[in-house]
Parts: structure tokens; sequence; C-alpha cells
């Protein structure tokens, strides 16, 4: 959309947006100036190694063997890498290798992927780095090769601080003070809502739908609080009439 020329097309001076949050009680809303969440990039790991028999392992390069490695090596990256401060998570989520019924065969190859977390571009290169030469080098010392594949996905969603202000003020006007936190905890979880807080001024907020015991996001057992609608669009609402200068004749 913003390739395509939205802003020029429809100019603004700042964007908004929001999303539930099933850990906040209906009629809260939380924001915060900075960070809200992290960046998103997926990481793809190709492990070649030389199948075999499993009874005669000493002939192969067992690709599972280092696949094992990786994924123990690479939570290294965090705790040994970035600083204590910066925020990171590396999760190698799938493992793809042989067949389930060829029980004594080694597999030639395996893929491992997953994602990484960062707030900081800083770390996100150096995370990216140090996935290349680690995965390398653990593969090498098994007689195996590792190629990482590295794709950038979301940017962080950092707020500007002006808007995330603004927004507090109008969520509180709507809500009142005691439901509004002004400095909520950043997600590591990641929005697409980042691309448009790269060009534009704006802030991106939590509106509570469930609280202590609500099942969280991404989840089957996940069910939509259809009464924080009314909230939600007056919010939006709000935002816009209270940023928009008022004319008078």
């Amino acid at each position: 959309m913003i390739r395509d020329g939205l802003f020029e097309r429809f100019p603004v001076g700042a964007v908004y947006g929001m999303h539930n949050w099933p850990a906040m009680r209906p009629g809260e809303i939380g924001v915060n100036p900075g960070p809200m969440m992290a960046a998103a990039d997926r990481v793809t790991i190709e492990i070649t190694g030389r199948g075999g028999h499993g009874a005669h392992a000493y002939m192969a390069v067992d690709p599972v063997l280092v696949a094992a490695h990786i994924i123990t090596a690479v939570q290294s990256i965090v705790s040994r890498n970035v600083k204590p401060l910066d925020s990171a998570v590396i999760s190698l989520c799938a493992v793809q290798a042989g067949d389930p019924g060829a029980f004594s065969v080694i597999p030639g190859s395996a893929t491992l992927t997953g994602t990484v977390r960062t707030f900081n571009p800083v770390v996100q290169d150096l995370v990216e780095q140090r996935l290349h030469d680690l995965c390398s080098a653990v593969a090498l010392g098994f007689g195996a090769s590792a190629t990482v594949h590295y794709e950038r996905i979301y940017p962080a969603t950092v707020n500007s601080d002006a808007e995330a202000v603004f927004a507090a003020d109008v969520a509180q006007s709507l809500v009142g003070e005691g439901h509004v936190v002004r400095d909520m905890e950043p997600s590591m979880g990641s929005e697409d809502f980042s691309f448009m807080l790269q060009v534009k001024p704006g802030a991106y907020l939590r509106i509570g739908q469930g609280g202590e015991g609500s099942c969280f996001l991404h989840n089957s057992r996940y069910d939509f609080n259809d009464e924080i609608l009314p909230l939600g669009a007056a919010l939006h609402a709000s935002l816009v009439e209270q940023a928009l200068p008022t004319t008078s004749n």
C-alpha cells in the first residue's frame, strides 16, 4: 500500500492503530512511547550431510545430529552475544528430516525453520551474522554444511513519543486515568502497522478484551470479545476529533 502511493493519494499527518489484548481487562487501553512490538524475521537453515544406514552411522554424515547441535548452539547468541539490556529471541520451531517410516535410514539433509525477534536494528544485524557464522561452523565440525536463509519480514513497531502521549490523553478522556497504561510493556510479537510508523508519526495501542486467565492470541480457544467494539470505535473517532483542527464560521 505504501509503495503504491497510499500517503501520496491520501496525505495524513499521523497514523494510529490498535489491537485487542487478552491480558488486559475490557475498558483498559495501553500504549508506550517508543517500541511496542518487535521486528519479525524468518530463518531457514538447510543442512547437508551424507545419508546412510542407521546401523552403519560411521559411514554417514548425520544431518539430524548436526541439526540438534545447531538448535542448542544458536541459543548462545542471545545469552553470550547480545547485550543483557537489549532484547532478542531466537526460536527454531520446526525440524524436517528423514521419513518416519524409514526408521533406520539416516537422511542426507535436514531443514530447520524459525523466527528471530528484536527491537534494535543493530541487534538484528548482529543476530543475523552470528547465525550465518555459527551454523556454518557447527556443521563443518561434523563434516556437513549449513546454509542460512534470513528474511526480514516486519520491522519493529515503534511509536513516536508525541503521538503516543496524545493517544494516551485521548484514551484517558474516554475511560479515565486509572484505566490507561502509559508505559505498556513492549511485546516480542510483530505487526505490519510498523511499516506505516516508519514513514509517518503515530502510535499503536492495545485495547483490553479479556483479563487474567483469558486465552491469548493465536490460540484455537481464542474468542474475540465483541463488547469492546464500541470502545474501539470511540477511541478511533476521538483520536480524529481531537487531532484535527476545529473550524468556526
